[in-house]
């Protein structure tokens, strides 16, 4: 299956993020399709940048997010 996550970026303790669209037997951090966006949860407020239109047509191709990444898109008006 595939799905839309995060792939964790960055140092110890400083977390950045890529949201990826990955197969769902691929490790976090490993093999990944596409990457659509990144998310910087240490910036105040954290700093979310989505491709909106890539992300509908992985949707449309039965992509699924994950809870994480479901809650990002619906900040960012993605999804309704």
């Amino acid at each position: 299956m595939v799905k839309i996550r995060l792939r964790r970026m960055g140092a110890k303790k400083a977390p950045f993020y890529r949201v990826v669209v990955a197969d769902s037997r691929f490790p976090r951090d490993g093999r990944f399709i596409e990457e659509i966006g990144t998310y910087n949860p240490l910036t105040n407020p954290a700093e979310v940048k989505i491709d909106g239109e890539r992300v509908k047509y992985w949707i449309s191709n039965g992509a699924q997010p994950t809870d994480t990444v479901k809650t990002l898109l619906k900040k960012q008006g993605v999804l309704a």
